[in-house]
């Protein structure tokens, strides 16, 4: 019998409720645990959540929290870095750094036509061959047809709702109250840190299963 197919939302160092979520999720060892990225930054432990996840998950896709630490490391340049960022240093250790290294940006099932991302594809080109800079960033698609941060054109369509499939996509980076559905999208960032809550998505049942956060760890 095959085992379930697992995707969890973006956990930013929210370690009690990414334990609380592997509990009520009681994973069996044919099921597959697929992290979103954004795993770090913001919330209470950022290296316990990696080193639950090191533990635990399948496979952690890159999200533009992890992209911004490698490219700091990369480079040795702080303009990449964020006030919040240093803190997150100084919880990870050489492991978990060597973990964030080798996370992929897509996570695809063929079988169940589905592909894991952390933030999103631009509708008009080929998924597979978008850069970092687009699937671990992309919010809102300008007339101009390329990313642009939501700040920037508040007017201008979200991603999701251009993306016409197939593959259906499974995201998380943009935090809503409640997870967004399309036809062809399912959005699963429900704002742990903020306060919302910590989101998985079970497949091929295509249950959610929730936890709520704790607290509110982070204000935007």
């Amino acid at each position: 019998m095959k085992g379930r197919l697992i995707a969890v939302g973006d956990i930013h160092g929210c370690h009690k409720e990414f334990e609380e979520l592997l509990a009520k999720l009681d994973l069996g060892k044919d099921d597959r645990l697929i992290l979103l990225g954004d795993l770090i930054n913001r919330g209470p432990d950022s290296g316990k959540v990696v080193e639950l996840a090191r533990q635990y998950a399948t496979a952690s896709l890159l999200g533009n929290h992890e992209l911004r630490h490698l490219n700091y490391r990369r480079t040795d340049d702080p303009s990449h870095l964020k006030k919040y960022d240093y803190a997150t240093m100084e919880q990870l250790r050489g492991k978990d750094w060597d973990y964030l290294a080798d996370m992929k940006l897509t996570y695809e099932d063929e079988e169940l036509g589905v592909v894991f991302v952390h933030a999103g594809f631009l509708p008009d080109r080929p998924w597979s061959k978008q850069p970092a800079r687009i699937v671990t960033r992309i919010q809102v698609v300008g007339k101009d047809g390329e990313p642009h941060k939501r700040a920037e054109e508040p007017e201008a369509p979200h991603w999701s709702e251009l993306w016409s499939g197939p593959p259906f996509v499974v995201y998380g980076h943009t935090p809503r109250p409640e997870v967004t559905r399309t036809k062809w999208t399912l959005g699963i960032d429900t704002a742990c840190v903020l306060g919302g809550s910590l989101t998985a998505y079970i497949l091929p049942e295509k249950r959610i299963v929730q936890v709520k956060a704790r607290e509110a760890y982070f204000k935007t």
